[in-house]
């Protein structure tokens, strides 16, 4: 975020395995109000999901399986994400691994947030919501 006179929307991308897809909306339930505000993105079936069962804008990539995880962490490499919230299913193999990985990397890389559960997503939402009441 800029220190300019206007406080910019905070750029949020969403991402949730199949087995973390009801925690990701049960999250963005009790963060609503706040990611009203928030300029998000999402993979495909968490984005649908988002918008229709919590009401959000949501802009939709493809499903993380066909290039939708690689599509936010393109995004992310230029700027044009300020955290990611990718709720990761640890139990659970994932045929997509490599460009997982990639993702969380990136996050490492451009030294963007990144929670991978539910206890670091809260965190990281307090934190920002926090910070847009200063």
């Amino acid at each position: 975020m800029t220190s300019d006179s206007c406080t910019p929307r905070f750029r949020l991308a969403l991402i949730a395995h199949d087995n973390k897809k009801d925690a990701m909306v049960a999250l963005a339930r009790e963060f609503a109000p706040f990611l009203q505000g928030c300029a998000l993105c999402a993979t495909g079936t968490t984005g649908g999901r988002l918008a229709q069962e919590v009401g959000l804008q949501v802009e939709r990539m493809l499903s993380g399986p066909l290039g939708g995880d690689l599509q936010i962490g393109a995004r992310l490499a230029v700027g044009e994400v300020d955290a990611v919230i990718f709720l990761r299913d640890p139990m659970t193999p994932q045929p997509h691994e490599p460009d997982i990985n990639a993702l969380v990397r990136a996050c490492d890389v451009h030294d963007v947030p990144c929670a991978t559960n539910v206890a670091s997503a809260r965190l990281l939402l307090q934190r920002w919501m926090a910070a847009q009441t200063v």
